[in-house]
């Protein structure tokens, strides 16, 4: 089985409070508590792991309790240089399932740093299935760190696989991955305008593809998730869970995806396991991630129906 490579160029140690009910002001008691490696890239690795799946993760510092954290979760750390300490991300998670996120900025990368990160990226390429590249740009990091990424992956021979937001995104789809996973507020800010129907998700996703990029597996919270591949177009809806954390959802999403397709799944039927791993995600606690187990059972993907309103499926 082959590696996938994770990138995650900030990444972070997420804490998790469970509460009753978040009110300001006051002294909250805590129901549980749980620490965790984190950011986009970290996450999926730890799928990854968790479903048996060889995988390594690359990212800036990533030293100290965060490479214990990932040695622990089976995950074999690769970092390189960075200043100042890896960031902590705190979640208070209500019992309703509401989550209020507190990030830290992170470390902060010089041009030579980041020259590092890229190179380092190009040298475990080689031997790898994917690198996936994810999260928000670390501070004084390029834009087009993604992009730059994607490339440095293609020097590799991997094929790449790209989860972020904004300018970087827009950055990284000009540079033709193989694939990329924006949720729908996500995808709507890079085309520019609104998508309240599953059918302007499929015109977006469309552009995208003419645009060079291979794949559009885009996550639509409640309404589970569309892929666009050179295959076809499927939609498969979401599974009926109890939500406890949605954070990593999307991360849950796409590794379901990878892992499907690399043990030789065609993109309808990765799809529902990307749906399965993204719905048992969101039932577990804080930034606990899927494995095989913890999976719901999930409808086909089908035709989709491009009437359906996704007006605040955003996750």
């Amino acid at each position: 089985m082959t590696t996938i490579v994770t990138v995650t160029p900030n990444p972070s140690i997420d804490r998790t409070v469970e509460i009753d009910e978040l009110t300001r002001g006051a002294v909250l008691r805590a129901t549980a508590h749980r620490v965790d490696p984190g950011g986009k890239g970290v996450n999926v690795s730890r799928v990854l792991a968790r479903f048996g799946h060889p995988t390594l993760a690359v990212m800036p510092g990533g030293t100290g309790e965060l490479a214990d954290l990932l040695r622990a979760a089976g995950i074999p750390p690769v970092s390189t240089p960075a200043r100042g300490v890896t960031r902590v991300n705190t979640a208070l998670v209500e019992a309703d399932g509401t989550t209020t996120k507190v990030n830290e900025p992170g470390v902060e990368l010089a041009d030579h740093e980041v020259d590092a990160l890229v190179d380092t990226v190009a040298a475990h390429a080689a031997p790898a299935a994917w690198v996936v590249t994810a999260g928000s740009v670390p501070r004084g990091a390029p834009d087009d760190l993604h992009a730059r990424l994607v490339l440095a992956a293609r020097r590799g021979q991997a094929r790449v696989a790209v989860d972020t937001s904004g300018p970087a995104l827009a950055a990284a789809v000009a540079a033709g991955p193989d694939l990329v996973k924006p949720n729908v507020a996500e995808l709507a800010e890079l085309v520019g305008h609104p998508l309240p129907r599953l059918a302007d998700v499929l015109a977006a996703a469309a552009d995208l593809r003419a645009g060079g990029v291979g794949t559009v597996l885009v996550s639509m919270g409640a309404a589970g998730a569309l892929v666009a591949a050179a295959e076809g177009v499927w939609h498969c809806a979401g599974a009926p869970v109890t939500v406890r954390s949605t954070v990593g959802a999307g991360d849950s999403t796409l590794a379901g995806y990878l892992i499907a397709r690399t043990s030789g799944a065609s993109p309808a039927d990765a799809l529902v396991h990307a749906v399965a791993c993204g719905a048992a995600a969101v039932g577990l606690p804080g930034t606990a991630v899927p494995g095989p187990a913890d999976l719901p059972p999930v409808t086909p993907a089908t035709a989709p129906e491009e009437s359906l309103d996704l007006t605040g499926e955003a996750a």
